[in-house]
């Protein structure tokens, strides 16, 4: 089992985008029991990985609540890396 981080990078690697809700879904089998295991604490690790340049944001919109949800993809060189780093 990969640490939570490291889920999260490698789930975008077998998808075409995702926002945070589509990753604890995912995830939530293995994961939910963590104590980061929460939607803003989820939303930080996404954000931390744009900013590192392994996620682009793909698209946003808003949910049944109207809460915003922001949709992140790994571009090539970012699913390379991810792939290079976590087997």
């Amino acid at each position: 089992m990969y640490p939570l981080n490291y889920a999260i990078l490698k789930h975008f690697t077998k998808v075409d985008e995702a926002c945070a809700e589509d990753v604890m879904e995912a995830l939530a089998d293995q994961y939910s029991s963590f104590k980061a295991f929460k939607k803003p604490a989820i939303i930080n690790a996404l954000m931390t990985a744009e900013a590192n340049g392994l996620l682009e944001e793909s698209r946003s919109d808003l949910d049944s609540n109207q809460q915003l949800r922001v949709f992140y993809r790994a571009h090539a060189e970012g699913a390379a890396t991810i792939n290079k780093y976590i087997k």
